[in-house]
């Protein structure tokens, strides 16, 4: 059955795909910026809606009174596919950080050029820094949210963390709040794999950490924040979709979590 519905899934999302690429393409181009992102954001939803038919796959968004009213950096957890476009619909105008390979993909990189969203060289390491935080900057002036995935690339639900310097250097530079989120659609759409499976799960804002903060603190404390309440969303998300399969990064941290947890219960 799990293949069955994730064949009808793949089918009904590359159709919807296709579908709406031929249909809002030859207006896209022509509307301005911002009137544009109609389309990535109907994009999204569509997404949203093959998923919970098909799959049966629904979430829920804790947290979005948290974000400033203000310009702001967005810093989510990255597992999936499904994160990049499903924060799209719940934002006016989000920015993103990207590798600047996307750009090069026919059509979605035309799109995200059209968005103005930000490119960035994974190669040249430090040296594409400069030139990321100019773009950030003058994208900020113009009120938009800037979304950076802080460990740089997809990881299993419950992978050990690798955070980035360089959301550190957007924070001292731009002094704006930074809301970390955490979630786990990891769980139910893989990074790799042609299976996707049912579920429920949360997506949380957290508390924004507001600029002030020294580069190394700041640092600190946002790894420390968003792995502990990572953790912790990781367990309830877990423990209420007992159907979806594990993989061995993922139950191994699973089982540390529940240890950890039984001795804190007999501590106590």
């Amino acid at each position: 059955m799990a293949y069955l519905r994730s064949g009808l899934f793949h089918i009904a999302f590359y159709t919807s795909f296709i579908v709406q690429m031929l249909v809002f393409t030859p207006i896209y181009f022509f509307l301005p910026r911002k009137t544009a992102y109609f389309v990535p954001k109907n994009w999204a939803r569509s997404n949203l809606w093959i998923a919970k038919t098909f799959l049966g796959l629904t979430f829920e968004i804790e947290g979005l009174e948290k974000l400033p009213k203000s310009g702001f950096i967005l810093s989510p957890k990255h597992q999936s596919f499904w994160d990049t476009f499903a924060l799209i619909p719940s934002l006016d105008d989000p920015v993103y950080i990207l590798k600047r390979e996307l750009l090069w993909i026919p059509l979605f990189g035309w799109y995200a050029a059209k968005q103005r969203m930000i490119p960035i060289n994974r190669a040249a390491k430090s040296r594409a820094i400069p030139e990321m935080l100019a773009r950030a900057r003058e994208e900020m002036d113009a009120g938009r949210q800037l979304i950076i995935y802080p460990e740089g690339t997809r990881k299993a639900p419950g992978a050990p963390p690798d955070y980035k310097i360089g959301i550190a250097r957007l924070y001292s530079d731009l002094k704006v709040p930074v809301v970390p989120v955490v979630m786990h659609p990891g769980l139910f759409w893989p990074r790799h794999g042609f299976l996707r499976f049912g579920g429920h799960f949360k997506v949380r804002f957290l508390d924004p950490i507001e600029p002030g903060l020294s580069t190394d603190a700041f640092f600190r404390q946002l790894v420390e924040t968003t792995e502990r309440e990572s953790d912790r969303l990781l367990l309830e998300t877990v423990r209420a979709n007992p159907h979806v399969p594990l993989s061995r990064v993922t139950a191994q941290k699973v089982a540390e979590l529940e240890l950890a947890e039984r001795h804190a219960q007999s501590a106590a």
